[in-house]
């Protein structure tokens, strides 16, 4: 059984998800599916993004690319909203107003930094 196949039966059986219902999402017959754990057969592109999808992964874990069954939260996030939070923690420990007061000090003392020496 290829890498791929064998992810997505893992994730198919950590989901609790049947062949029939991965196969139903996808559009194809349970036994295509099975054949895409199997490795006898090979899914199109947008098969494996549609997939990927029913399985909560990426394209990158299902093809071997990554390690990391979890896709990432969305990239593109700003510091200063996360600051902003009531109740922020590091690994468990709570961040109190006045933790968060330096964080956010210190963040703007680096991009003051980083913006007046590409003036130079």
């Amino acid at each position: 059984m290829s890498m791929f196949g064998q992810r997505l039966k893992q994730l198919r059986k950590k989901r609790k998800l049947t062949m029939q219902e991965v196969a139903d999402y996808v559009g194809v017959a349970k036994s295509t599916y099975a054949g895409y754990e199997s490795g006898y057969r090979q899914p199109t592109i947008e098969s494996i993004q549609t997939i990927a999808r029913k399985l909560r992964t990426s394209a990158d874990y299902l093809l071997g690319l990554t390690d990391y069954p979890d896709p990432p939260a969305e990239i593109n996030h700003n510091a200063k909203e996360y600051l902003n939070v009531d109740k922020l923690h590091w690994d468990g420990v709570p961040l109190e107003k006045d933790d968060l007061d330096l964080i956010r000090h210190l963040l703007e003392r680096v991009l003051r930094d980083r913006t007046s020496s590409k003036d130079d």
